[in-house]
């Protein structure tokens, strides 16, 4: 077989009304269909959340209230063709690539399983994902600075214009993990499965480090399902729930 670099890869991202996975809902998507760098296909387009986008969200990413009730598809009809896609793409197991990609599939999870039942899990998806944040981070764990998108881009020499639009991010997102592929050729060694139960672990390991941090200078903790990836609250690719993670909570 051939390495999982060199075949398909689908970009993944959303913009959406807030930063909380559980409740907040998308306003604006990205799917981007790639082979060896090539772009093939590219669906995206924006979403009425049914609600008000609040001032703070349309400041990053410029989509008003009435833009997405006058443009945008309806929140369950987008939400059940993206999944349809993830589905199709788990079935050929292409990956699902994105930035901080356990925060738009935790979106898309909870928001399905709000409006039809059964979520991303009902639908039997267990990936396989790829999520530069994550890999990133284990990588290059000791390199200082942020670790958002756009400082992603600027170390490791992607075109990182038009941020905090959708198609943009999940375009750049696709390049940040081809030249992470090109300075790390053992990742594209790896296998899928092997790959994202690594991910699961080292997203697990920087989790309990953060929290630990976190208790340090009197902050609140994470929520338990924050240990999880790449779905909060789910165990997709190994013992996620790790007895260390326990002991780090008492």
């Amino acid at each position: 077989m051939e390495p999982w670099h060199t075949g398909e890869l689908l970009g993944f991202d959303f913009e959406t009304t807030g930063i909380d996975r559980c409740s907040d809902v998308p306003v604006s998507f990205a799917l981007i269909r790639s082979v060896k760098g090539e772009i093939i296909e590219q669906i995206v387009g924006l979403v009425d959340p049914a609600r008000d986008i609040p001032a703070e969200a349309t400041a990053i990413h410029g989509i008003t209230t009435e833009r997405a009730r006058s443009e945008g598809q309806p929140l369950g009809d987008a939400l059940e063709m993206i999944a349809d896609v993830l589905a199709e793409a788990a079935r050929r197991a292409v990956p699902v690539v994105g930035m901080n990609v356990g925060f738009d599939l935790s979106i898309l999870h909870h928001q399905l399983e709000r409006l039809s039942g059964g979520g991303l899990i009902g639908r039997n998806w267990r990936g396989p994902v790829l999520d530069v944040l994550v890999l990133d981070r284990n990588l290059d764990r000791w390199r200082p600075g942020k670790r958002r998108l756009d400082a992603l881009c600027a170390h490791y020499g992607v075109d990182a214009s038009n941020s905090h639009d959708a198609g943009a991010d999940a375009t750049a997102t696709l390049a940040v993990l081809d030249a992470l592929c090109r300075c790390y050729p053992s990742l594209c060694a790896m296998d899928l499965e092997a790959l994202c139960a690594h991910q699961a672990r080292w997203h697990r390991e920087w989790a309990l480090s953060y929290d630990a941090w976190r208790a340090r200078n009197a902050l609140s903790r994470l929520e338990p399902d924050e240990f999880c990836w790449p779905l909060a609250g789910y165990d997709l690719f190994g013992d996620a729930m790790h007895e260390e993670r326990l002991v780090a909570l008492a």
